[in-house]
């Protein structure tokens, strides 16, 4: 490890942030946070209890009152201060998400940006929060409706976008009004610590934000979400995490946001722009090391031009470089942990077992560190598990269709609706397949669609509620309608 990677770590603050003060847990317990590509410990911090968990929540209540009651001008000030500083430290912040989650120094700077963007974004939504005046039908009255902050807020966030994840919940929990508790994924916890320094900075009010680490994530976190003076819950993770947590937020009957599992659909038609479908095809697959819930799971591909396809994609993953994010060039990290190395393993094994054409790849690397061989598997065979689960991994599957229909069918075949992919040239076909294919989103032509000023979120098994965009904000929100008479009367 280079001393500038020693200085950087350094000042990540290494103990929870509660009511505005750094601590040490209640026991003492202490956390290793290791580096994906060597198995190195990066830092040791604190592991949060139940106790703590409580503590942190106490905070978020007693900072609601005076917080609710901060002009919007203000908390959007803080919010904006808080991405300039983002924006000013962004080789650190990339660096460190680079060196406790594992993605390559380039697509890390890429998130800091789309994260930073969040605070811009939710700091200009803040004044914009508004209601409705009028008369009601019948002319007796007039209709004032409102909206107020739901309450103060848990937020869980994952391991594989340690900074976008984190600002996209609070960034408009912030602005709406709300205090929040907000937990990251065990495996990647020092970005949320370095972004709690920042709005520290930034001059946040006390307890307004609380940040808890812990290897006791079940234990820990669901007496805050029984604790009635919880309102909202939001998490992205495994749909089966958000089904446990769902039925928690039951019985306080919480609002929640739930951005959980995808499988989606990449669909090539034999009209597309191959050379655009391929670069897009890379983007969508191994970004992140393909471990986003947002990335092409399934490739279905027009038979005439499968093999053309499938010849291209592996071309250039045959020349992907693996190693170290830190490295120069390298396109593939490391994968978050031994039991992702396995389940790409064993999700490939399955396929070339029933049929597929392993074209290249499919193997774990050996030496330190979690590493495996971007790859590319065709003709895959109906009733692959490959096709079923989510591979949150470097492995592109490929499998052909003759029909239009056929592909809609096997782009739904899921249980999933997070995001789809298609390419066509054709704009009648374009349009047929937003409003057939059962997803959230889509890419029409394009390989990316996360944006902060678009509503980020799927259907069915995918979750509920949506981040970013206008909407976003109102996932805070809780609207109030009062009539008072007709002041003519």
């Amino acid at each position: 490890m280079s001393p500038h990677q020693h200085d950087l770590l350094a000042q990540v603050p290494d103990r929870l942030f509660i009511g505005g003060q750094w601590r040490e847990a209640s026991d003492g317990a202490r956390l290793d946070v290791r580096d994906p590509a060597t198995g190195e410990v990066l830092r040791t911090i604190a592991s949060a209890t139940v106790e703590d968990g409580k503590a942190a929540l106490d905070a978020a209540c007693d900072a609601g009152p005076a917080w609710e009651a901060t002009p919007a001008r203000v908390r959007s000030e803080i919010l904006r201060k808080a991405f300039e500083i983002v924006t000013a430290r962004a080789e650190d912040f990339a660096l460190l998400m680079t060196l406790e989650m594992g993605k390559p120094l380039h697509e890390a700077r890429g998130e800091v940006a789309y994260g930073a963007e969040f605070l811009r974004w939710f700091a200009e939504e803040a004044p914009r929060v508004s209601g409705r005046y009028g008369a009601n039908p019948e002319g007796t009255g007039r209709m004032i409706v409102t909206q107020h902050p739901v309450g103060p807020c848990y937020l869980i966030t994952p391991w594989n976008f340690p900074l976008a994840m984190a600002t996209r919940k609070i960034a408009p929990a912030l602005a709406a009004g709300c205090t929040a508790v907000i937990k990251p994924a065990e495996l990647t916890p020092l970005t949320t610590l370095l972004l709690a320094s920042v709005f520290e900075e930034a001059g946040l009010p006390d307890g307004v934000l609380n940040v808890l680490t812990t290897h006791h994530s079940g234990a820990m976190s669901e007496p805050i979400v029984r604790d009635p003076r919880l309102r909202k819950l939001s998490f992205t993770g495994s749909t089966q995490v958000g089904i446990r947590l769902l039925e928690q937020a039951a019985s306080g009957v919480l609002r929640t946001s739930m951005e959980l599992g995808g499988n989606a659909p990449f669909v090539v038609f034999d009209d597309a722009d191959l050379d655009k479908a391929v670069d897009g095809a890379i983007a969508a697959k191994f970004r992140n090391i393909g471990q986003a819930c947002t990335a092409a799971n399934r490739f279905i591909v027009h038979r005439s031009i499968a093999e053309e396809f499938a010849r291209r994609v592996t071309e250039r993953v045959t020349g992907m470089k693996v190693g170290a994010g830190t490295e120069e060039g390298v396109a593939i990290g490391p994968l978050i942990d031994d039991r992702a190395v396995a389940k790409a393993s064993e999700l490939v094994a399955d396929a070339v077992g029933r049929g597929a054409q392993l074209r290249v790849g499919g193997r774990a690397i050996d030496g330190p560190g979690t590493f495996f061989e971007p790859t590319v598997v065709s003709d895959v065979a109906a009733g692959s598990e490959i096709l079923r689960e989510e591979i949150f991994g470097p492995v592109l599957a490929i499998v052909p269709f003759d029909s239009e229909e056929e592909a809609v069918s096997i782009a739904n075949d899921t249980e999933y609706g997070l995001v789809s992919y298609v390419y066509t040239e054709s704009l009648s076909r374009g349009q047929r397949m937003i409003e057939q294919l059962a997803t959230g989103m889509m890419g029409l032509n394009v390989g990316v669609v996360s944006n902060a000023a678009a509503p980020f979120g799927g259907w069915k098994m995918s979750g509920l509620g949506r981040e970013g965009g206008a909407e976003g904000i109102h996932e805070y929100l809780q609207t109030k309608y009062t009539l008072t008479p007709d002041p003519r009367a």
